[in-house]
């Protein structure tokens, strides 16, 4: 439709000049003594026309002509680096496929063309790596530093991606120091910190990393949990001397997370240790009046000296809404042992095993028995607890 139009309108032009040129009669007139010519006015124009397309034609053919090693010095480089990237992407696919030879070879040509050398480099790094050829891994580390201007941060966390395999954390964490600098630390980048920190035994920082990666949504709770509760276990193990200490970095812990009843009972050992049983029961106590755990109650009932009573009082407000509690219990038949309430002790230790028979509360009566000189009957407990 549209190449209709266009001879429409040039047959509409041919006409309209066909007829202007009929109705002209004006003609030039160039005199140069001794010679003088006289042309029509539309014998003229057309000459000036055909002459000016013909020049133009002249001057457009010498322009290409000139450009022409020029368009075949560009056209020879467009068909290299779509050759060199071609290349690079067979390395990449190679090494995602793990043909880590391939890949090596697919990256060196690359940068002998000069095309991406910075990438082919970091390619060829990752490679060599990964076939544990430490003479080119160093080489090619070096050439990918010499042209990292435009991809820094991938050369840094390749760095503390390849120190981690190695286990070398302190290398690991300064280039991802470095990279803070550079972009910031991303969820890439906290999860190699992550790693270091554990090799490490950072553990107060892996705590921190844990919950600031689970925030992100870059670990469940579910992987979160377990990591910040070994992190939070191996801090008081590392402080399980200093009473203060214990009790400042349990303030620290978010309040979620002093519920974890395994991890209570980890701080109130490590109080215990350190010898503040007071401290120890009543971190339990707060822990316990928010969130039950039978396995808490052990450690309650296993400190040694503080206000006895006062434990034995706090169970027992315990027992009035869990009196079959089998754990409980056992820890006030200790409890009331220990302040010699030799009855109320036998009668809570019977009372646990009519509940739930355990090793622990035969051994517990046992022992009691044979202290009030029951030695028959202690010795009957004796025995059920080697079953068990």
């Amino acid at each position: 439709m549209r190449t209709l139009l266009w001879l429409l309108l040039l047959a509409v032009l041919a006409v309209g000049l066909s007829l202007a040129a009929r109705y002209n009669d004006g003609y030039a007139l160039f005199v140069l003594p001794p010679w003088r010519v006289e042309l029509s006015l539309n014998f003229l124009l057309l000459l000036v026309a055909t002459g000016f397309v013909t020049g133009y034609w002249i001057f457009r053919s010498l322009g290409a002509l000139l450009r022409l090693p020029r368009r075949v010095s560009e056209f020879r480089a467009r068909r290299a680096r779509g050759s060199a990237e071609n290349t690079l992407h067979e390395a990449l696919r190679n090494f995602a496929e793990g043909r880590f030879s391939h890949a090596l070879k697919n990256a060196e040509k690359v940068y002998d063309s000069g095309h991406a050398r910075d990438l082919a480099a970091l390619v060829a790094w990752r490679a060599a790596h990964a076939l544990r050829d430490a003479p080119r891994e160093s080489e090619w580390r070096q050439r990918t530093v010499d042209h990292e201007d435009g991809s820094r941060a991938a050369v840094l966390m390749t760095e503390a991606e390849l120190a981690l395999d190695a286990r070398d954390f302190d290398v690991a964490l300064a280039a991802l120091d470095r990279l803070a600098t550079v972009g910031g630390r991303h969820i890439g980048a906290l999860r190699l910190a992550l790693r270091a920190h554990q090799g490490r035994g950072d553990w107060r920082e892996v705590a921190r990393l844990t919950r600031q990666l689970e925030k992100h949504k870059a670990l469940s709770p579910e992987q979160a949990a377990p990591l910040r509760r070994r992190a939070h276990v191996e801090v008081f193990k590392a402080i399980a001397d200093d009473a203060k200490a214990i009790h400042a970095y349990w303030r620290e812990i978010a309040a979620d997370d002093r519920l974890e009843p395994r991890l209570a009972l980890e701080a109130s050992r490590a109080l215990v240790r350190a010898g503040d049983c007071p401290g120890a029961a009543q971190l339990v106590e707060d822990v316990l009046d928010e969130h039950w755990d039978s396995s808490l109650i052990a450690a309650y009932a296993l400190c040694p000296g503080g206000d006895v009573l006062g434990r034995i009082a706090h169970c027992e407000k315990w027992l009035h809404e869990r009196p079959r509690d089998a754990q409980l219990l056992l820890a006030l038949g200790r409890l009331c042992r220990e302040r010699q309430l030799w009855g109320k002790a036998q009668s809570y230790l019977e009372a646990s095993i009519a509940v739930e028979a355990t090793r622990a509360a035969h051994v517990e009566l046992a022992q009691l028995l044979d202290s009030l000189e029951k030695s028959a009957l202690a010795e009957r407990h004796y025995r059920a607890a080697a079953v068990l």
